[in-house]
């Protein structure tokens, strides 16, 4: 059987959509090394995948910079993309030698992955959890103010971190060749060609091949009172003020409420809680969905597939031009409702609509079939066998 190396950034709305794909391709008898970070080993591992630790590769950075990490700085991600990139080098330089991957699959941010594959010339899989972004999806996505500041300012720093790896082999004109879509590379996308942005515009190398996510049962129950599940994420999380907001505007409705707040910000943040009233930094993402009426979540990707995975409308508070992106589409096909404000006179009224107005609930219904016709993660194992 075939030899393939797999590769992603630290990030479990990145890493996780992968799993069972790598799973089913282990179980077809493929052998798989999983390049990543050791928050990550142990689901790694339990898809019978070899994990190969990449975290004393990523290069130091300040605490300044890490800040800007957490903000989601698009030049900070870049710079230390293309840094760790040229610090893995020699070992994945020896790997490829060693291992002989008859294939590379990585994460379309992933670009110490996606350039090895280029420069050992090997075949290659883009592996996109996000939409798939061109010319004509990305105008889905809406950038801060604070975004654009910040990729205007970082072009210097991206540009002298482009160059220091072009004596290393890595033939690079530019970042956005990296990281944009193109019709031309074979790419696995973890949604459906429903819900893609302007799917007609993607050639027959891309599979949409549905959320791969675990299949769990809808657990709602007719008559009980309604659970409000409140999410920003996995990075920028720590936002008391927003969780508060929430918590003033649905403390007199007749709901109950679970706030998953993340490991960065202690749930004592919020105080006494009211009746009715759940906080705590993790759950069980997937269980809390199948119990779900209403998602207030940040439109993560991986966040907003398994909400219409599930049948949960959602009210929609991006905080990213990603996010913004998914958030959008989210609204066009009727599962969701933009959050206008983060008052709580805002976010009650916006729970209200999604509650009150069947439509939300229905649209959520509709892209739940769709998702379930997907070809999922046995899709995603054929796409890659077939680039082989």
């Amino acid at each position: 059987m075939s030899r393939i190396m797999f590769f992603c950034i630290p990030a479990h709305g990145h890493t996780n959509p992968t799993l069972l794909v790598v799973a089913e391709l282990v179980r077809r008898g493929h052998q798989v090394r999983y390049y990543s970070f050791y928050e990550f080993e142990e689901k790694i591992t339990a898809t019978g995948a070899q994990f190969i630790a990449c975290d004393d590769y990523l290069p130091p950075v300040s605490q300044k910079e890490m800040q800007k990490l957490m903000k989601v700085s698009i030049t900070e991600m870049t710079v230390t993309d293309f840094e760790t990139t040229a610090r893995i080098d020699p070992m994945l330089a020896r790997d490829v030698r060693d291992f002989q991957p008859d294939c590379i699959v990585a994460d379309s941010v992933c670009f110490w992955g996606k350039l090895t594959a280029r420069k050992y010339n090997l075949p290659f899989v883009c592996s996109t959890t996000t939409f798939a972004f061109n010319q004509y999806s990305s105008r889905y996505m809406k950038n801060s103010p604070r975004e654009l500041l910040d990729l205007i300012l970082g072009m210097p720093r991206v540009n002298r971190a482009l160059r220091r790896l072009r004596p290393l082999g890595y033939n690079v004109k530019s970042a956005l060749s990296i990281t944009q879509n193109d019709n031309d590379t074979n790419t696995i996308v973890y949604t459906s060609k429903q819900f893609q942005p302007c799917a007609d515009t993607f050639s027959e190398r891309y599979a949409f091949i549905g959320p791969a996510v675990r299949d769990t049962p809808v657990r709602r129950t007719p008559g009980q009172k309604p659970l409000v599940y409140i999410s920003l994420g996995t990075v920028i999380n720590n936002r008391p003020d927003f969780y508060k907001s929430c918590i003033a505007a649905l403390e007199t409705m007749e709901v109950e409420v679970l706030i998953s707040c993340g490991k960065y910000m202690d749930p004592a943040k919020l105080g006494n809680l009211p009746s009715g009233v759940t906080a705590c930094p993790y759950v069980d993402q997937m269980e809390v969905l199948s119990r779900a009426n209403v998602f207030i979540t940040h439109c993560g990707m991986n966040s907003v597939s398994e909400s219409l995975y599930m049948g949960v409308p959602m009210v929609l508070a991006p905080q990213t031009g990603e996010e913004f992106a998914v958030a959008r589409r989210t609204e066009e096909v009727g599962a969701g409702k933009m959050l206008s404000g983060g008052s709580p006179d805002k976010i009650r009224a916006a729970v209200s609509s999604v509650l009150g107005e069947p439509r939300y609930a229905e649209a959520a219904a509709r892209m739940r079939a769709d998702f379930l016709s997907c070809s999922g993660a046995a899709g995603g194992a054929d796409f890659i066998e077939s680039v082989i």
